[in-house]
């Protein structure tokens, strides 16, 4: 079955950075698109970035542009989410997933548990 797995948060001080990673088993990675979520608390959930099959990626949130990157991994199944210069605000539960089709999109069927993220001095 399709599983997707979170890791890599924690508690970084503004400014610092982190890397998360989403394992991915079940289906055939190589083609399908992989987003990024979080939700705060208190707030609703929102897209962050997705990376598709092909070269480039899709940001969904204009706060993180110029400080996330994502990336992927064929090879491991995996992909990262590289967060620098981060601050208060981006603290929240962040979740990988995807709806096992080429293209981003916000409506993914399949979601990992997420992973917490606090920023934090």
């Amino acid at each position: 079955q399709v599983q997707l797995m979170e890791s890599g948060g924690g508690l970084v001080q503004p400014g610092g950075s982190l890397r998360l990673s989403c394992a991915a088993s079940g289906f055939t990675f190589n083609y399908v698109a992989i987003s990024w979520f979080r939700q705060a608390p208190g707030k609703e959930r929102e897209g962050v970035l997705c990376k598709g099959s092909s070269v480039g990626s899709t940001y969904y949130s204009d706060s993180v542009k110029g400080r996330f990157t994502i990336s992927r991994d064929n090879a491991k199944n995996t992909v990262y989410l590289q967060m620098n210069s981060l601050k208060p605000e981006d603290t929240a539960v962040y979740y990988c997933a995807t709806n096992l089709l080429r293209p981003c999109t916000v409506n993914n069927r399949y979601w990992g548990q997420g992973t917490q993220v606090t920023v934090s001095s």
